[in-house]
């Protein structure tokens, strides 16, 4: 950051008093500029025994299979941005349902959010950020095009609950670095 988004004056890094991490304040008018993690909110919608699945159209990992989902936005909850990520990405209305995800990623400053829902009827199709949306089967998931570890572990943890039987809230810190073209 070189300049202040609230007057426009060069900002310098220092660290202000009372708080323990260097930040971008403003020269001219004292702003302090945080900057804070990104949260990625997701769904995990399911038809029968099959999972709605996303090719990806865009970088990172143009090509790769992904569950439809995206940066939150302003005034909206996690929820509402699961159910409009999948609407964007796959075309799809889910209902839904827990929290099945939560995943630290500190490396690339964000959190990975994950929804397990239900998919309303099979009138999908790929949004703009997708090549494909289609129904996977457990059999049928390409493990090594999976786009993000983070949705790796979601659908083995899904996997592995659904034979249980029994779904659980899983968290997790995905803290090792990774190439930059994975991320």
């Amino acid at each position: 950051m070189n300049y202040c988004s609230h007057c426009g004056a060069p900002v310098s890094l220092k660290t202000p008093p009372g708080d323990n991490f260097p930040r971008h304040v403003c020269d001219r008018c004292g702003t302090i500029h945080y900057q804070n993690p990104k949260v990625v909110v997701g769904a995990l919608a399911t038809w029968g025994d099959k999972i709605l699945m996303c090719k990806r159209a865009i970088e990172p990992r143009y090509g790769c299979w992904t569950l439809p989902a995206g940066f939150m936005e302003n005034n909206e909850t996690c929820g509402e941005a699961a159910v409009r990520e999948t609407l964007e990405e796959a075309g799809a209305r889910i209902a839904l349902e827990p929290m099945f995800t939560f995943v630290d990623l500190p490396h690339i400053s964000q959190i990975h959010i994950i929804y397990r829902a239900r998919l309303l009827d099979l009138d999908f199709q790929p949004g703009e950020e997708s090549l494909e949306a289609i129904l996977m089967s457990e059999e049928e998931i390409p493990w090594s095009e999976i786009a993000f570890r983070s949705v790796s572990y979601t659908l083995k943890a899904f996997f592995e609950d659904r034979r249980r039987g029994l779904f659980d809230l899983h968290t997790t810190s995905l803290s090792i670095p990774v190439p930059e073209n994975y991320r």
